[in-house]
């Protein structure tokens, strides 16, 4: 008779269980719309970081102008050196298929940029040209990149977005120092 009762002793205990979690499941408030992923990440202005990451860094810095407003600004960041060199900044988005794409500047070592930036991401035959300028492509198993290696600065374009939208970024890029301004 005692082992009776402890499995029916059991049974009632799940199944208190399970009508609690089936009323909290119902009265906790949740979004399975498609629209909740989409809202589900944090959009950043990043306007401010870029004037000051523009007065602080030895380079001109490229931030987008003119990206339709379905392209989404989800983090930045400039991080000064100690010594002058090396300064990053970066500015990750969304795209309008909310794929990620980043902007990457250095003026640290090219190659080791590249590498850390791409997720080890290796060099691919052949160039693109993005707003009149040369581009060279990297692919990589996370991240694709256009890179683009000037005196005293890389600027890279990665991320898990295809390259046309990789290269849509690249094109509205303005790069800035201080009042001047240099397209591309």
């Amino acid at each position: 008779m005692r082992g009776r009762q402890t499995v029916r002793d059991m049974v009632l205990s799940l199944a208190v269980i399970g009508v609690l979690v089936g009323a909290i499941y119902f009265f906790i408030p949740h979004d399975d719309s498609p629209s909740a992923e989409k809202n589900a990440v944090k959009t950043v202005d990043y306007r401010l970081e870029a004037t000051m990451a523009r007065r602080a860094a030895p380079y001109p810095v490229a931030v987008p102008e003119g990206l339709p407003k379905t392209w989404r600004a989800t983090s930045v960041s400039y991080k000064a050196s100690n010594d002058g060199k090396g300064g990053a900044w970066h500015l990750g988005l969304l795209d309008p298929e909310q794929e990620y794409a980043a902007v990457e500047q250095s003026d640290a070592p090219a190659r080791e940029f590249i590498k850390d930036v791409t997720l080890d991401a290796v060099k691919v035959g052949g160039q693109q040209v993005v707003a009149s300028k040369k581009w060279d492509r990297y692919k990589g198993d996370t991240y694709n990149a256009l890179v683009r290696e000037e005196p005293g600065v890389t600027t890279v374009v990665t991320g898990t977005a295809p390259f046309g939208r990789l290269a849509e970024l690249a094109a509205s890029l303005e790069a800035k120092k201080g009042q001047e301004t240099k397209k591309g």
